[in-house]
């Protein structure tokens, strides 16, 4: 019947004038009848009948035949294309490699995706090399050349076009409907959806709690719709009449609006409802097919971008770009993976649907800053897979302007502004902050379109370029001097003013900055035009600087300038001069490529006016210096975050670095006289130094004015040793593109060694996120792997050391400090002088050669007299050590320049830089008496310049060196040998005085040795003997339990301090009770079998221990012994101060008073309780195993039954008279107090002393403990105790029906109940006797440890000596020690009436993925954490998945590895838990929690072992504890919903 349908369908629609009408009518007809008809959905039912009733009459009338032989059919003759098309979803794991790649930040090493990407695989223009992995190779024909239509035939082409016009059209109609008063055509009921759509502004728990409310629903189904509504975009939440829909639409928009705009409610007909569900399967359909045919998408692909009836831009693919905000998530989704199965695989519609996308750029991009649903969700999102493409970015730049376009979009945004033009971000409300987060989005699809530099140029390129440049220079100027700052004087600001979104949006800019500059680069015609531009901007910014402006005429050593009076300290300035610091990066490539001295004609240098290129950087630096010297204290912390973002590392590139560079340009075209006078006016110091004695500033003046000016003289001196020496920029000095990170490198592990991480975050980041530190790092550094805790560390190479300069320009102050005394200490574990001298600087490029006239300037020299003189009396306040340093390395500077100069010329005609001569003249300047040279030999036996003696002696060496050089033209003289060679005599000297004191110690170890050794023979001969004899045969062998056990000795006496008093006290029953602080708690770390439940507390029987382990009692102390009674004063303290503090101040702390826990007084581990400490262990004579077989009989047969072993093992461990000690009651109630401890934690029920059980639930903690730790020192992987007697039941007889099967008990908790041996399980099948004897080895080795660790703290028998060296060869050695034969075949005939009475049968044993996946470490299992969706009850409260998982596996604790986030995490209970580093490290010896930094991850197994002993020793609640006292924040978190 439905073939019958299908065949009548496909005649009419080939037989139909009008198919867009007869399709229509068709699914009008049958969508409402399918989709939609009732509350909730039913997808099986519409998956069954949509596709045989809706989808299947299309197929036919598009292939002809069966669908399934023509699609396959159609699949065979198609070209495989060579893109791979997977678009990735949200969380999947991708990977990339950097070094082949031209995509940026798309996708990293390592790393999960945001959703929305698109593989690149066979992408050519995507990759560097290597773009086909082995499923996308390149095809053998060009394909791009083949027509995809001409493989189908003529009818199917016209069919194809006409179906996909008419079911395209009608999914566009569809999901862009509006028009809630008209209905689509069909049946017309009168049901309504109350439908609740998804935003990102409104919570889980707000959209929770109003769904309850509107709907009348219970929390878990709101939950669900919460859910379902944030994975789809919208959901249905009533269904009914209008009115009943309409009752619940207003609850929501009322309960939501209070605070924030309410959540999007709409009342939708059915019929809607049911047109748009079938509408996303239409599309889905589309995938599909197209998927089997390149002519097939190549028809699509027209059919979506044929222009309409309305014009230009009125395509099916414009229209649903241009509703793309009106859509849900779920509609949204779809259509996008549409679009990049068809458009984007097919290159040259991919072009065409790019240019459809520039043209609709801005609208789109309005549309996105209005919506609130995340990009990942946004049409606009598709512009990575568009503008990365460097073809299609230099297309678009070209043919639409692109450039231009998205840099006036993203101002056209920023509309807020002051008088002047500038941005203004101080009064922006809620909303227009909202969109300049969203904004900020244009500035990356810039980015995507400069990444790739272009190789080529057109002419049309050029002007295109230019074009944007000059509105990128306009959004500049909007920047260059926004949020200016006037230092607040008499009371501090009453309100900070906003700063962090202009900051925001310069780190936004400075890769689009760089990446300007490098298309620039690329070709000079563009260069020298952008410096035009640039320039021409700047002087609209700036050019009347001088304007109403106090002119004043300066006077120093003898030179004048004209300048404007312009005091940092009273006048606006601002730290955003981005017009200005690009200058500097398009002046320093004209540097670089010489174009200044190849085309001097060409570039508008004679234009150029220095003092007005150095006003503003200077005044920024100066700004910088004057709130170092505390004197805008009053402005607040936002100056100051100002000041740090400036210099910090994601900033500094393009601001601190080029305002250093525009400083470099003005000093190299001015006199430096005049630009060190200019300097000194903006520092506020120019009296200072230009007075007749300088000294007099200080006879009246201000403690902190003093003060003020010694910080402002040093940080002048640290700008001017900045400007002279900081050449490492291609384009400043001639250097190579590496030396700039090698040099950063260097001093950043001058400070200390440090990690790989630590240096990628100390160093700048290129646009594609990289430092350049992998291609430098191996010539200046040695790496030192980790070992099980720390990371790798890079050490400084030491001949990488004399690259060291104390005033690098990015030390901050704290830097610098770190770096000088680590560089001091290492000099002196050289055995080297403390000095620390600049090194040799490289040359300057020819255009900005004229700055090292400042290092011979006459106004230096006047300032560094004037600092020398200052320093010939102590300090009394009027200079500073600092400033002494800094004056000393600007001489060494001064020094090493001419040094260097000698050294390069060919005579002294050559030489220009003759500081060495001007410092050996007496001073000109009215200030100065005598040669500076002078005054420096003189301070150099000063007793107060001590610490700069060495530095001193290096500078005058240095003097005399040059003076050597200019006289005897050599490389070096006589007196420098002579010098070279006493130093290199006294270190030789030196070395070998402590060769000889080494050799002296190692001679008098010997001795004592070897003396040691002859006193103390017969305890060697005694020990060889105990190695080397039959341990059998030995009389005096240690036997810890059995007949042979030693009678009772003298008693050790034991003496401990009380960490609590610090009395100390002999342990001894008669004596004062002592305890130990100790931490009980349920595990499952032996677990053989996690699937086994909890055993039910009030009836269970803890006699008897199942051989699977599945739940005990673990019981730790960290070993800390008190007085019982201080113990309990100290914990009568603790709850005393729980009850005192406030109930709503008790939050989550790292232990529960409640629950009896506390911290152990010294060492601040968890405990919940105390063991007593028994005094020393005395043996007794024990029966043996036949009279204890009797025994135990005849107690079984009797009424009373087995006493319990307490009282008995009690007696054995304790000494002294009969009658009980006065403090005995209190060493008992010590022992009630564990005792009910291992009861109530062991079985999770409330404290019963009364209770039989408790004993054993003690013993059963001790046996279990001594078990844990035999598995933990042995590291075996599975417990297994083996016997070769099997029992059927524990003793025979017809009254032991009830009595468990000895196969279900486990034999070492048996073993502490009753002091015998005796164990049992299944034997592996074995194919020889010899296998077997082995395997009964190695089954009982475990059991026979944990009964020696027993016996050996019950009976205070010492252990061999064998027992304390881990091995197999243990065998023989705890068989003596425990008084069993070594065979078992012995034992069968020395004890056989028993056995035979005991022996009685033989042995037998009976759809989205998750974002937050989570795998237990425990067991395995993979669970979905920090989920709505997976969220369960238990013990009355929701919990996450981990937290219902860990009672079940963990019995209350916990081990997972969040595997997208590579963190571990440790959870106990519901209130209690932490992250911990996980065991995978990258190749530099580092974790990546959260895959940041996306390097390739490998198991550390030291650091996996680590976490894997955290749990055998049962140290996870004490570790959860230490994690939560050191950091309170993770006190906040809610650990129950993880």
């Amino acid at each position: 019947m439905a073939s019958n349908m299908i065949s009548a369908t496909r005649y009419a629609w080939l037989q139909a004038s009008d198919l867009h009408k007869e399709v229509y009518q068709h699914l009008a007809l049958y969508v409402p009848k399918i989709y939609c008809l009732g509350p909730n959905l039913n997808p099986s039912s519409e998956d069954l009948l949509a596709p045989l009733l809706l989808l299947a009459p299309l197929e036919w009338y598009l292939l002809g035949e069966e669908p399934a032989l023509a699609l396959a059919r159609l699949e065979n003759s198609s070209q495989p294309s060579q893109l791979c098309g997977h678009v990735f979803k949200v969380g999947e794991p991708t990977y990339s490699c950097r070094s082949a790649s031209h995509t940026p930040d798309v996708h990293k090493h390592m790393t999960t995706s945001g959703g929305g990407g698109f593989c690149d695989c066979g992408d050519t223009e995507a990759w560097k090399k290597g773009p086909y992995c082995h499923k996308h190779q390149a095809n053998s024909s060009d394909c791009s050349l083949q027509d995809p239509l001409a493989q189908l035939s003529e009818d199917m082409v016209a069919r194809g076009y006409n179906i996909f016009s008419v079911v395209l059209k009608y999914a566009v109609d569809m999901l862009t409907w509006d028009k809630e008063d008209l209905l689509p055509p069909g049946d017309r009921g009168d049901t309504y959806y109350c439908m609740l759509f998804n935003d990102e502004v409104h919570t889980y728990e707000q959209v929770i709690y109003t769904l309850q409310k509107a709907v009348n629903c219970t929390q878990k189904e709101a939950v669900s719709f919460a859910t379902t509504v944030d994975r789809e975009g919208r959901k249905s939440v009533r269904f009914g009449d209008f009115q009943f829909c309409d009752q619940a639409k207003a609850v929501i928009v009322r309960n939501t609006s209070r605070q924030s705009r309410p959540l999007r409610v709409q009342v939708m007909h059915s019929s809607v409802v049911a047109h748009q569900c079938f509408a996303l399967r239409t599309l889905t359909w589309l995938g599909h097919i197209i998927a089997s045919s390149d002519g097939l998408r190549r028809l699509l692909c027209q059919v979506g971008l044929q222009n309409g009836p309305e014009g230009e831009n009125s395509s099916l693919v414009d229209t649903l770009m241009l509703c793309d905000s009106k859509m849900w998530k779920g509609a949204r989704n779809v259509y996008h993976q549409l679009l990049m199965n068809s458009l984007l695989m097919d290159l040259k519609y991919k072009k065409l649907f790019a240019l459809q996308f520039a043209k609709n750029y801005e609208s789109l991009q309005s549309d996105y800053v209005r919506d609130d649903h995340d990009r990942e969700f946004s049409i606009t999102d598709l512009s990575v897979q568009i503008f990365t493409v460097p073809s299609l970015a230099r297309m678009l730049m070209v043919e639409e302007n692109l450039m231009t376009t998205i840099i006036r979009t993203f101002v056209d945004h920023l509309r807020h502004r002051d008088l002047q033009g500038r941005f203004q971000f101080e009064r922006y409300t809620a909303l227009q902050a909202f969109k300049f987060r969203r904004v900020q989005s244009l500035i990356g699809d810039l980015k995507y379109v400069l990444i790739t530099r272009p190789t080529e140029w057109s002419d049309q390129l050029r002007e295109k370029f230019l074009e944007g440049l000059d509105s990128f220079l306009e959004l500049l100027k909007c920047m260059q001097g926004m949020d200016p700052v006037v230092r607040q004087v008499g009371q501090h600001i009453e309100m900070e003013p906003e700063w962090e979104a202009a900051f925001t949006l310069q780190m936004k800019l400075t890769h689009i900055i760089t990446l300007m500059q490098e298309w620039c680069s690329t070709d000079e015609t563009v260069l020298i035009r952008a410096y035009q531009k640039c320039l021409t901007a700047l002087s609209q910014c700036h050019g009347g600087f001088t304007d109403g402006k106090q002119p004043i005429s300066l006077s120093l050593a003898g030179h004048m300038v004209d300048t404007i009076r312009y005091p940092v300290s009273q006048e606006r300035v601002s730290i955003h001069l981005p017009v200005s610091r690009l200058l500097a990066g398009l002046h320093v490539l004209l540097s670089k490529t010489d174009l200044a001295n190849r085309s001097p004609e060409q570039l508008p240098l004679s234009e150029l006016s220095p003092p007005m290129l150095i006003e503003h950087p200077l005044r920024c630096l100066v700004l910088c210096a004057q709130v170092h010297a505390g004197m805008w204290r009053r402005n607040g912390f936002s100056l100051i975050n100002q000041i740090y973002y400036y210099h910090n590392v994601k900033c500094r590139v393009e601001m601190f670095d080029k305002d250093i560079i525009m400083l470099q340009v003005g000093a190299s075209m001015m006199d430096p006289n005049h630009f060190l006078m200019v300097l000194l006016s903006r520092f506020e110091l120019f009296h200072i130094f230009s007075s007749a004695d300088c000294r007099r500033r200080y006879r009246d003046a201000n403690k902190d004015v003093v003060q003020q000016n010694n910080t402002l003289i040093e940080e002048m001196l640290h700008l001017i040793i900045m400007i002279v020496g900081e050449r490492y920029v291609q384009g400043v000095g001639q250097v190579e593109a590496s030396d700039d990170i090698r040099r950063e490198i260097i001093h950043q592990l001058s400070i200390r060694p440090m990690a790989h991480s630590e240096l990628v975050k100390a160093l700048p980041e290129n646009e594609n996120k990289e430092t350049g530190l992998e291609r430098v790092i191996g010539s200046v550094a040695l790496f030192k792997k980790p070992g099980v805790t720390g990371r790798g560390l890079y050490e400084l190479r030491p001949e990488s050391t004399k690259h060291f300069n104390l005033y690098f320009h990015h030390y901050s102050r704290a830097d610098q400090s770190k770096a000088e005394e680590a560089q001091r200490k290492l000099r002196k574990q050289n055995g080297e002088d403390s000095a620390l001298p600049p090194p040799c600087p490289p040359p300057l490029c020819p255009l900005l050669a004229g700055v090292v006239g400042l290092l011979q300037s006459d106004v230096l020299l006047a300032v560094v007299s004037a600092v020398l003189q200052w320093t010939t009396e102590p300090s009394g306040g009027h200079w500073t050590e600092s400033m002494l340093q800094r004056v000393l390395h600007l001489v060494a500077m001064a020094l090493l320049e001419e040094k260097q100069q000698l050294e390069s010329s060919s005579g002294d005609d050559d030489i220009t830089f003759t500081f060495n001569s001007k410092i050996s003249r007496p001073g000109e300047a009215p200030s100065t008496s005598g040669s500076i040279l002078a005054l420096l030999e003189s301070l150099q036996n000063a007793p107060h310049l001590e610490a700069h003696k060495d530095m001193i002696q290096w500078v005058l060496k240095m003097v005399f060196t040059i003076k050597t050089m200019r006289e005897q033209h050599t490389a070096s003289t006589s007196a420098v040998n002579a010098t070279g060679e006493r130093d290199q005599a006294e270190r030789k000297r030196k070395a070998e005085m402590a060769r000889l004191r080494r050799e002296k110690v190692m001679a008098q170890m010997c001795e004592m040795q070897k003396h040691f050794i002859n006193e103390n023979k017969e305890l060697f001969q005694q020990t060889y003997a105990l190695t080397g004899g039959p341990l059998a045969e030995d009389p005096e062998v240690l036997v810890c339990v059995g007949p042979r056990l030693p009678g009772p000795g003298p008693r050790r006496r034991q003496v401990v301090t009380c960490i609590l008093c610090q009395e100390e006290e002999e342990v001894r029953a008669a004596g004062r009770a002592m305890v130990l602080a100790a931490f009980v708690q349920r595990s499952t770390v032996l677990s053989k079998n996690r699937t086994r439940s909890p055993p039910d507390p009030e009836h269970h029987d803890p006699l008897f221990m199942h051989p699977d382990l599945a739940f005990a009692t673990h019981t730790a102390s960290c070993g800390h012994i008190m007085h019982a009674t201080c113990w309990q004063r100290y914990f009568e303290a603790v709850q005393a101060k729980e009850q005192r503090r406030q109930q709503r101040l008790r939050v989550h702390t790292s232990y529960d008073v409640e629950n009896g826990e506390f911290l152990c007084p010294l060492c601040e581990c968890l405990s919940n309780t105390v063991i007593p400490l028994l005094g020393g262990a005395q043996g007794t004579i024990q029966p043996s195993l036949e009279a204890w077989i009797k025994s135990s009989c005849h107690q079984r047969a009797s009424p009373a039954g087995p006493p319990s072993p307490v009282p008995d093992q009690n007696q054995q461990t304790q000494s002294g008279p009969p009658s009980a000690p006065p403090d005995q009651s209190h060493l008992q109630g010590m022992i009630t107090t564990f005792g009910t401890a291992t009861y109530k934690v062991g079985l999770k029920v409330h404290p019963n002393d009364q209770d039989p059980r408790v004993p054993v639930m003690s013993w059963a903690s001790c046996a279990y403990t001594i078990q844990t730790i035999v598995f933990h020192l042995t590291e075996y992987t599975q417990c297994v105790c083996v016997c070769v007697c099997v029992c059927v039941a524990l003793v025979p007889g017809a009254s032991s029906a009830n009595t468990p099967c000895i196969l279900d008990i486990d034999m070492f908790h048996l073993l502490i109940y009753t002091s015998v041996c005796v164990s049992s399980s299944a034997l592996p099948e074995v194919s020889s006797g010899w296998q077997l004897w082995r395997c009964v080895q190695s089954g009982l080795l475990p059991f026979l440890r944990s009964a020696a660790i027993f016996f050996h703290h019950l009976n205070a028998v010492e252990t061999p000596p064998e027992l304390h060296v881990a091995g197999p060869d243990q065998w023989e050695a705890l068989c003596s020690y425990l008084s069993l034969p070594s065979n078992l075949l012995q034992l069968y005939y020395r004890e056989r009436s028993v056995m035979e009475a005991l022996l009685q049968g033989c042995p037998r044993s009976g759809g989205d993925k998750s974002r937050a996946p989570t795998l237990c470490l425990v067991c395995g299992a993979l669970l979905c954490s920090q989920s709505y969706c997976c969220q369960t009850e238990v013990e009355g409260h929701d919990v996450g998945a981990c937290t219902a998982h860990t009672y079940s596996c963990g019995a209350g604790l916990g081990l997972f590895l969040r595997v997208r986030e590579s963190q571990v995490l440790f959870l106990a209970g519901k209130t209690k838990g932490c992250f911990y580093p996980p065991p995978y490290l990258d190749d530099y010896g580092e974790t990546d929690q959260g895959l940041r930094r996306g390097n390739p991850l490998r198991l550390c197994p030291e650091r996996y072992r680590k976490i894997q002993k955290l749990w055998q020793q049962h140290s996870v609640t004490e570790e959860i504890g230490h994690a939560q006292e050191a950091n309170q924040s993770l006190v906040g978190i809610d650990w129950q919903h993880l």
